[in-house]
C-alpha cells in the first residue's frame, strides 16, 4: 500500500520551521508525500505546528486548528495532529477542549509523531531537512530555551532551560546544507549569545561563529537574537575579520527607560544598553543594528514613552520592530502587576514609535543612493527580481528591487551580483547592475 500524503504547517517562528523541516525529512524517508505550507492543504494527514508564544500567536494557532477541525468532521481530512509551542504549555486543555484532534504533541516530543504513523526516528538523518525557504538560504538553530526569565516572556515556561547544541553537530550541518548549494544561515536561538554556557562554561558564540564562517562555501552568515546583558564582545572581532560574517546584528533591547527595564528583569541598564551600542558601532564599522522594542509594558508612564521615543531618534536603528505588551498567564509580570495601559493606548504608542522608525528607515535607504553591494536575489516577483543585501534577513528587512526589462540578460536565483541602489522608499531600495 503507497504511504499517505501528509501536508505540515507552522505558525510562529523561524525555531518552529527548522523542527518542520526535520520531521519532513523523516518522513520522507519513510516514503511519504510531504508538502508545506500549501495555500490548499489537501493531505490524507495533516500536522500543525503551533506557537503559544503571545496573544494574537495562540489564537491563530487555535483558529487553525479548528479549521482542520471542521475539514476533519467534514470527511475531507483523515487525521490531524498537533504539535508546537501552544500544546507544550496547553496540552491537558487543548485535549479537553479539541477532543477531535489524533493526538497532541509537545515542542519536543514530536520524534513520537513517527511511531503514532507507524515508523521509527531514523537516527541517521538527525541532521537532514527538506528546506521550506529557497534552496539557497537556511535557518540553523543552536539552542533551545533560555536562563534569562525576562518577566513578560512565557518562552522559558514553554521550552524549560537553555539547551546549547554541540558544535561538532552544528558545523556538520552547515557542511551537509552547503553540500545542498546552500550559501546564507540564519543563525538562530532564543538567545544567541548564552550559547555554550551549558556545554562548556563560558560563553561560545564567537568560537562558533569563526568555526562556521570557516566552512567552505558558506558565503553569508547573519546572526539572530542576541541579548545585550554579558555581551560576548569577541564577536566584534570575529564579525570584523570574516568577511563572509554579515555585518548584521539583532539583538532584542525591548525599552531603554531604567524602570520599565527594572520592571521587565532585562538585568541591564540604559547606560550599559547606550554603551554596547557604541561600541558595537565603534568597533564594526557599518554595522547594521535590528532590534525589537516593546511598549505598553505595566507600569509604562508617559514619561517613559517618551524616552524609548528620543532614544529611537537618537540611536537610528537600520532595523526596528515593536510589538505592544500582551499579558502571559504564568509569568512573572502577569504575577506581580496589573496590565494598567489601556489596549488603546499601547496600539497608539505603537503606531507612534513605528512611524518615528519608518522616518529613520527612509534616512537610512536614502544613504545607499549611489553605493555598490552585494545582493542575492531570492526570488522573481512580476516585473522584478527580488534580493537582499548583507544588511537584510529574509522576510523582515528591506528588499532590493531590480526591475527585469532594465536587464541585459535574465538573473539566477540563488546567486550573488553587484548592484548600485538608484533609488528607495521607506522600506525598499531600488538597483541596477552595471
Amino acid at each position: 500500500m503507497s504511504k499517505k500524503t501528509i501536508d505540515i504547517i507552522t505558525l510562529g517562528c523561524s525555531k518552529n520551521l527548522v523542527d518542520s523541516e526535520h520531521l519532513m525529512r523523516q518522513f520522507e524517508s519513510k516514503g511519504y508525500t510531504v508538502f508545506h505550507d500549501r495555500e490548499k492543504a489537501t493531505g490524507e494527514i495533516i500536522i500543525i505546528n503551533t506557537c503559544g508564544f503571545i496573544g494574537d500567536a495562540k489564537e491563530e494557532s487555535i483558529n487553525t486548528i479548528l479549521q482542520f477541525v471542521d475539514a476533519k468532521n467534514a470527511g475531507l481530512i483523515e487525521s490531524l495532529y498537533v504539535m508546537g509551542c501552544l500544546s507544550e504549555r496547553y496540552l491537558k486543555d487543548l485535549q479537553l477542549e479539541i477532543p477531535e484532534v489524533d493526538k497532541f504533541y509537545g515542542k519536543f516530543d514530536w520524534t513520537g509523531l513517527l511511531s503514532e504513523l507507524g515508523d521509527a526516528y531514523d537516527e541517521k538523518i538527525s541532521l537532514e531537512r527538506c528546506l521550506t525557504t529557497p534552496p539557497h538560504y537556511a535557518y540553523i538553530k543552536i539552542a533551545e530555551g533560555c536562563d534569562r526569565k525576562c518577566a513578560y516572556c512565557a518562552i522559558p515556561i514553554i521550552t524549560g532551560k537553555h539547551q546549547s547544541r554541540p558544535m561538532e553537530e552544528i558545523v556538520e550541518e552547515i557542511e551537509h546544507l552547503v553540500k545542498k548549494g546552500v550559501k546564507e544561515f540564519q543563525i538562530i536561538a532564543q538567545e544567541l549569545t548564552y550559547y555554550g554556557v551549558d556545554l562548556y562554561q563560558k560563553q561560545m558564540l564567537p568560537t562558533l561563529v569563526e568555526k562556521m564562517a570557516a566552512i567552505p562555501g558558506v558565503e553569508w552568515i547573519r546572526l539572530h537574537y542576541a541579548y545585550p546583558a554579558h555581551f560576548p564582545t569577541d564577536l566584534f572581532r570575529v564579525i570584523r575579520e570574516n568577511k563572509n560574517v554579515c555585518n548584521y546584528l539583532d539583538i532584542a533591547l525591548q525599552h531603554i527607560s531604567d524602570n520599565i527595564l527594572t520592571r521587565m528583569d532585562r538585568h541591564v541598564s540604559k547606560q550599559e544598553t547606550l554603551d554596547l551600542i557604541q561600541q558595537l558601532r565603534d568597533e564594526v564599522p557599518n554595522l547594521h543594528l535590528r532590534t525589537t522594542l516593546m511598549v505598553g509594558f505595566p507600569g509604562e508612564t508617559v514619561a517613559d514613552f517618551e524616552e524609548l521615543k528620543a532614544f529611537v531618534r537618537s540611536v537610528k536603528f537600520e532595523r526596528m520592530g515593536a510589538f505592544a505588551y500582551s499579558e502571559e498567564g504564568g509569568t512573572p509580570a502577569a504575577k506581580k502587576f496589573t496590565d494598567d495601559v489601556p489596549p488603546a493606548t499601547k496600539q497608539e504608542r505603537l503606531d507612534e514609535l513605528m512611524e518615528i522608525q519608518r522616518e529613520v528607515s527612509a534616512q537610512v535607504n536614502e544613504q545607499k543612493i549611489g553605493q555598490t553591494f552585494k545582493v542575492i536575489i531570492d526570488r522573481l516577483e512580476g516585473e522584478y527580481y527580488v534580493g537582499r543585501t548583507e544588511f537584510d534577513s529574509p522576510e523582515v528587512d528591506p528588499e532590493v528591487l531590480l526591475k527585469k526589462e532594465d536587464l541585459v540578460a535574465p538573473l539566477e536565483i540563488g546567486a550573488f551580483y553587484s548592484v548600485t541602489i538608484k533609488d528607495t522608499d521607506d522600506y525598499d531600495l531600488y538597483g541596477t547592475i552595471d
